[in-house]
């Protein structure tokens, strides 16, 4: 048995920022990561830039001021190039040198419930399953994994037919000659080829004649922090749940046999790319959507559509594109990205129904399909991580559930160490 004030499960941007932020607040904070490093998606998941923003003195500056190496704004706003493989090793020592505990290759297997309350977890360590207790537990699975084994509802996918967005699989691409090269962050992108013929509408019409695989629509060419490369996000699986293991190896082995065609296009019809070669490649799919917890309050469509206000909020001007990947085909599913307006996630987002005890944070928080699409990116992810945090530690302080600490304790804390939420 292990005792703590706060558990984390999940080592990614959410994650990371929700144990650094407790630990900050005097708990003693335990952080179990799966895989061997941390990140998530920003390490293992290879994805490159880091997109998103929220209101000023969110954790997120401080993470972006030790691994950003360079910017540029586009329409997907401000793009943070970072190198991932330097990231392992930096989060790392970000985590343990704020008093974190952390447990490395050690997933989550069971929940322990005390009546609505989850009292403990069950995890597979490197010296077998051991069981771990805490005032107040952190869900930053991205897949809602520790929620979901404690009977929390949840919601997947759009509304009607329940599918989610397609899984990816990044990669990044080296040897690219800088004087042609083009950079390309999306669909609506207006890069042109050499004669003048828009980079994205070529992207569709070689997808059509098979010279890239089925629904990779558009190949996108992310700057990294080194010159020479690119970050490509463009391969594609629809229809596969990541939540099964079949799901899982399906997408693996379809994923990874489109790099190869992906580079093949690269190299034969993009200046710039006509040597470039295969650097290296995510070492986890890239899931954009699963498992949506349902809270006690749900950011909606309407609040990102309209910029929504909340009296309890804990994440002021969150901020990305609705980016609704096609659950069903390539491309956007509305046509492309849709512009959102800055709005706020309310603490009630936080709280699983009928679930004490826990907080979530991440994409897995409470939220509408077309919401999520905006909610799920990186830098909101750091600030909805910061907050589950801070009131996790705040919970076990005052020996309270995360439902029964008010909204406002946990507003003042965040607002005491910097976090404009627009009061």
């Amino acid at each position: 048995m292990f005792d703590y004030d706060v558990i984390v499960a999940g080592g990614g941007p959410a994650g990371v920022a929700a144990a650094v932020a407790a630990a900050r607040q005097g708990a003693c904070t335990a952080l179990l990561e799966r895989y061997g490093i941390l990140g998530g998606m920003l390490t293992s998941g290879h994805v490159n830039p880091v997109l998103g923003s929220t209101s000023a003195g969110t954790i997120g500056e401080e993470l972006m001021g030790l691994l950003c190496h360079q910017q540029a704004t586009t329409r997907n706003g401000v793009e943070r190039s970072v190198d991932p493989e330097e990231a392992k090793g930096t989060l790392l020592r970000w985590v343990t040198d704020a008093g974190v505990d952390v447990w490395l290759q050690t997933p989550v297997v069971d929940v322990i419930r005390e009546g609505s309350r989850v009292a403990a977890v069950k995890v597979g360590a490197q010296d077998g399953v051991r069981t771990l207790t805490a005032g107040a537990f952190v869900d930053a699975t991205g897949d809602g994994m520790l929620a979901a084994l404690a009977g929390a509802e949840y919601r997947m996918g759009r509304e009607g037919d329940g599918l989610c967005q397609p899984t990816s699989l990044e990669f990044t691409v080296d040897q690219v000659d800088e004087r042609t090269a083009i950079t390309c962050w999306g669909g609506t992108d207006p890069v042109t080829l050499p004669d003048g013929v828009r980079y994205a509408d070529f992207c569709r019409q070689m997808e059509q004649v098979g010279e890239l695989p089925a629904h990779v629509s558009i190949v996108r060419l992310h700057r990294t922090a080194l010159p020479g490369e690119r970050c490509v996000n463009a391969t594609q699986v629809n229809g596969q749940n990541p939540l099964t293991r079949e799901g899982l190896l399906a997408a693996e082995l379809e994923l990874r046999s489109q790099i190869p065609q992906v580079v093949a296009f690269l190299r034969k019809y993009v200046p710039g790319f006509e040597r470039c070669a295969l650097k290296s490649t995510g070492s986890t799919l890239g899931v954009r959507e699963t498992r949506r917890i349902q809270g006690d309050a749900i950011v909606n469509d309407t609040d990102v559509e309209t910029g929504g206000r909340y009296d309890d909020a804990v994440v002021h001007n969150a901020w990305f594109l609705i980016d609704i990947h096609n659950p069903a085909g390539g491309g956007q599913a509305e046509g492309h990205s849709q512009l959102a307006v800055p709005y706020d996630i309310p603490y009630g987002a936080l709280l699983p129904k009928g679930i004490d005890g826990l907080l979530t944070c991440g994409r897995c928080i409470s939220g509408t399909h077309r919401a999520h699409a905006s909610y799920r990116v990186m830098y909101v992810c750091f600030a909805t991580g910061q907050a589950a945090g801070v009131a996790a530690a705040l919970s076990a302080r005052e020996k309270l559930t995360p439902r029964q600490l008010p909204a406002s304790a946990v507003q003042e804390a965040l607002m005491r160490i910097g976090v404009d939420l627009g009061r």
